[in-house]
């Protein structure tokens, strides 16, 4: 069995003068860095009172799901032989509070797929399936993902 190791910093970069002397008192402002990487800059979901124009963990959680989805059904496309020319994916994701603190109860995934040419549908279908049994990030969560894709062949809009 191959391991992977991964390493950033998340640096807090919200003190406003005050530390956490109190729940108002600081930003939720930070900085997640990966040598040779772009910065994120980050901070809480704004009903956190965070920063509504930086990405806050939940996001980044659906986003880790979303991409690591399209990247396992890219490869197995490549595979299959199915030629995809276009993938979007309009994901969204349930994060529920409760007591003092919270968990993310679903998440749904919703890829269009363009491919050239006739497809099989059934297998294009079949590797969405697949897809989301290798995903690594699926399979390291706790909360069901729904993957409910839309094939398009390249002669149809």
């Amino acid at each position: 069995m191959n391991s992977h190791q991964y390493a950033l910093t998340c640096r807090w970069t919200g003190d406003r003068g005050e530390g956490t002397q109190s729940y108002r008192a600081y930003a939720r402002d930070h900085r997640i860095e990966i040598d040779g990487k772009p910065v994120i800059e980050g901070s809480s979901d704004p009903a956190f009172l965070g920063a509504a124009e930086r990405l806050n963990p939940e996001d980044l959680l659906l986003a880790s799901i979303s991409a690591c989805h399209m990247l396992w059904y890219l490869h197995l496309c490549a595979a299959n032989k199915l030629v995809l020319r276009d993938y979007v994916d309009a994901a969204s994701a349930v994060m529920e509070e409760a007591g003092n603190g919270g968990a993310f109860t679903e998440a749904v995934l919703q890829p269009r797929c363009r491919f050239d040419g006739p497809v099989d549908e059934a297998l294009a279908a079949r590797l969405h399936h697949d897809a989301h049994e290798r995903c690594y990030i699926a399979n390291s969560v706790n909360f069901p993902i729904r993957v409910e894709p839309v094939i398009v062949s390249g002669g149809r809009a």
